[in-house]
């Protein structure tokens, strides 16, 4: 995310946008001050050259400020998406959820699509850059799409869009 330009749209859900507010928020108001109490007591042992206690400390501190850098850029250029509403919810657009089944393995798996910001496969969170988002937006209940991976073609058909 940090090769980010500084004016690139950052496509959120409501629940995405909140989620990276409270993170910011805790980072600022906890781990800050948290980080910082961190540092002084490190520097109380004294020398602080062989002290690894204040090297982690301090690496916290930058990774903790670097986050909060990066979230206060993502959330400057994000643009709320409401779920879009298309004929009877039938076509696959940003905040849907959608139902697929994989044609080879006879497996379903439900997603929502959602902007790369907010991507977490493992939550069923899947970007809208994704080769299955970038396969099933677009398309309609019913429709078989061919998703390119790298082992080649999957084939999913849509069940369901909610």
């Amino acid at each position: 995310m940090s090769n980010m330009s500084n004016n690139e749209e950052v496509i959120l859900t409501p629940g995405g946008l909140e989620k990276l507010e409270k993170e910011l928020s805790h980072l600022r108001s906890v781990k800050r001050k948290e980080v910082a109490a961190r540092i002084k007591k490190a520097i109380s042992f004294g020398d602080i050259s062989e002290n690894s206690e204040y090297e982690d400390a301090k690496n916290e501190q930058a990774f903790i400020e670097g986050r909060i850098a990066t979230l206060e850029k993502m959330l400057r250029n994000a643009r709320i998406m409401e779920k879009e509403n298309n004929e009877e919810n039938t076509v696959v657009t940003l905040g849907s959820t959608v139902k697929i089944r994989d044609m080879e393995y006879d497996e379903d798996w439900e997603y929502t699509i959602v902007g790369t910001a907010e991507a977490d496969p493992s939550n069923f969170l899947i970007s809208n850059e994704s080769p299955v988002g970038q396969a099933i937006l677009g398309k309609s209940e019913g429709e078989i799409v061919e998703v390119k991976v790298p082992a080649g073609v999957v084939k999913h058909k849509i069940l369901e869009v909610k």
